[in-house]
């Protein structure tokens, strides 16, 4: 069986600088994706043209947009870059460009030019559950999302904050808080009856 090899993070992107070369329907995608799991992302776009709902949305979250074909130049002070062009030879010179700076770059729906990919996300309070399928099928990924969205109680995020408040009670050092965190939690996964 092929095996998922990707790491999981999860990005404070207020305090990194985007870049989404493109302004069509992908690059749309991109935005509304990135700004829903992340509202104050602080995101630039370069695109010779955008559909209106970009324009929109961009206008309602501050973003940056620069009406002009992409170039290295749109790289400068940039952590992470997103290509949705439909035109491969540039969304190609925006990955080898990105990888000689040491930028992360995703192509949108190009896996080999990935570094990272933008999976689905459940967010329910300060939880949130990320979903890879290893760049093969964005459609099981919305469906697992889905799955999730139901099966995770909306009430999770006061466990979370009562499991917080808890834990700035616990004496001892960090081995024996995580001891007691994993002890007081145990009973909130079900496990399989071992035989």
């Amino acid at each position: 069986m092929e095996r998922n090899e990707l790491y999981p993070v999860f990005l404070k992107v207020s305090n990194l600088n985007i870049l989404i070369v493109g302004g069509g329907n992908v690059a749309l995608e991109k935005l509304t994706f990135l700004l829903k799991s992340s509202p104050n992302a602080q995101v630039e776009m370069v695109s010779p043209m955008f559909r209106e709902e970009t324009i929109a949305l961009a206008n309602k979250f501050g973003i940056t947009m620069h009406l002009n074909e992409y170039n290295e130049t749109f790289l400068k002070g940039k952590h992470m870059v997103v290509a949705t062009t439909d035109i491969v030879k540039v969304n190609e010179q925006v990955y080898y460009d990105c990888r000689a700076q040491s930028i992360l770059v995703n192509v949108a729906d190009n896996p080999p030019f990935c570094d990272f990919y933008m999976g689905g996300i459940v967010t329910k309070g300060n939880v949130k559950v990320a979903i890879s399928t290893n760049g093969k099928s964005p459609t099981t990924a919305k469906r697992l999302r889905q799955f999730f969205e139901d099966v995770i109680p909306d009430n999770i995020d006061d466990l979370v904050k009562n499991l917080n408040e808890f834990r700035k009670t616990i004496k001892g050092d960090f081995e024996e808080k995580v001891e007691t965190l994993n002890e007081f939690t145990k009973g909130l996964v079900n496990k399989k009856d071992e035989d």
